[in-house]
C-alpha cells in the first residue's frame, strides 16, 4: 500500500455506510483466476480454447504468434495507453477472426473448459458465496470470452444470481456453430467505454455508491466509470508478471497491490469486514 491511512479511511467509510451500499466490480482472467499453479502459467479464456481439441493445430500456432507479438506491448510500461489501444484492437480482432474460421460448435465449449487447467484463485468459494448470501452485486468485466468465462464459474458451481458478466460473447448460428462475436469489442484498454455502454446496469445499482474493484491491469481501473454518484472506491490490483518494472505504476494506481499472490484472501478479508458489522 502506498497510503495505508487512506485505505483505512475508505474502509471505515464503506463499513459505516453498510453492505447494502456495496457493489463489487472485477476483472476475470488472472484476477479471479490464478496466474500460475505449481510454477506453470494458467490459461485465460482464450488459452482454454487454444489448448483444447476444439480448434486446429494451425489455428493454435497463429494464436500463439499473436500472443508473442502483442502481449509484450500490452504490458510495456514505456508505451502510453493511447499508443497501445489500436494495437490491442488489432490483436483481439485477429484472434476473433481466427476463432470464427474454426466453426467452433457451442456444445464443445463445456468440454474445453472441463479439460483445461483454468483455476479460480484459492478462496473463490467464500468470495462468490458470501457476496451472494449478502445480496451484493458482482459485475465481472472481462476482455475474455463470456461464454468460456461463464462455463468456468458454472463448473465450479459459483454462478449465483447476483453475478452479471460484461464480456465478448460468441454468436452462434441456428445449428450451434460460431459465426461471429456479438456487439462492441471489449479489450484490455477500453473498459471505460464498455462501462459507459452499460449504463443501464449501473443505473439499476444507483443506491450502491461504494465499490470494491479488483483487477490485474491498469486498463481495469476504468471498469467503474459507469457507477452513478460514487462515494468510495477501494481498488485492489494483482501484479502477476514483470513485477519490478510495473510495481510503481500499480502502487500509484491501486490502493492495495498484491504481488504474485494466488489467493482471494485480501478481497475476502475486505468483504468480511464490510459485511460482518451489518
Amino acid at each position: 500500500m502506498k497510503d495505508d491511512e487512506r485505505v483505512r479511511e475508505i474502509l471505515q467509510s464503506m463499513q459505516k455506510a453498510g453492505s447494502n451500499t456495496l457493489q463489487v466490480i472485477s476483472d476475470f482472467d488472472m484476477t479471479l483466476t490464478r496466474f500460475e499453479h505449481n510454477g506453470k502459467r494458467c490459461p485465460d479464456c482464450y488459452n482454454i480454447l487454444e489448448r483444447s481439441n476444439v480448434i486446429s493445430s494451425d489455428c493454435k500456432e497463429k494464436l500463439q504468434e499473436l500472443l508473442d507479438k502483442y502481449y509484450p506491448i500490452e504490458i510495456d510500461t514505456k508505451r502510453s495507453v493511447e499508443e497501445k489501444m489500436p494495437l490491442m484492437v488489432e490483436w483481439w480482432t485477429k484472434a476473433h477472426e481466427l476463432l470464427v474460421n474454426q466453426k467452433i460448435k457451442k456444445d464443445r465449449l463445456a468440454e474445453a473448459v472441463k479439460d483445461s487447467e483454468a483455476k479460480l484463485r484459492d478462496g473463490y468459494q467464500y468470495f462468490f458465496d458470501h457476496l451472494n448470501e449478502h445480496s451484493i452485486p458482482l459485475l465481472i468485466f472481462s476482455a475474455g470470452i463470456g461464454d468460456i468465462l461463464e462455463e468456468v464459474i458454472r463448473q465450479t458451481e459459483v454462478f449465483h444470481p447476483n453475478v452479471k458478466v460484461i464480456s465478448n460473447y460468441m454468436d452462434f448460428d441456428e445449428s450451434g456453430v460460431l459465426k461471429a462475436f456479438k456487439g462492441e469489442l471489449i479489450h484490455i484498454y477500453n473498459k471505460k467505454e464498455g462501462a459507459l455502454l452499460n449504463t443501464g446496469h449501473f443505473q439499476e445499482l444507483r443506491t450502491r455508491t461504494n465499490v470494491l474493484l479488483l483487477g490485474d491491469s491498469l486498463g481495469d481501473l476504468n471498469m467503474a466509470d459507469g457507477v452513478q454518484d460514487m462515494k468510495n472506491i477501494l481498488k485492489i490490483g494483482f501484479l502477476n508478471d514483470k513485477v519490478e518494472e510495473r510495481k510503481q505504476s500499480y502502487l500509484d494506481s491501486y490502493d492495495i497491490v498484491l504481488i504474485k499472490h494466488e489467493t482471494l484472501g485480501v478481497p475476502n478479508a475486505v468483504i468480511r469486514f464490510l459485511t460482518d458489522s451489518n
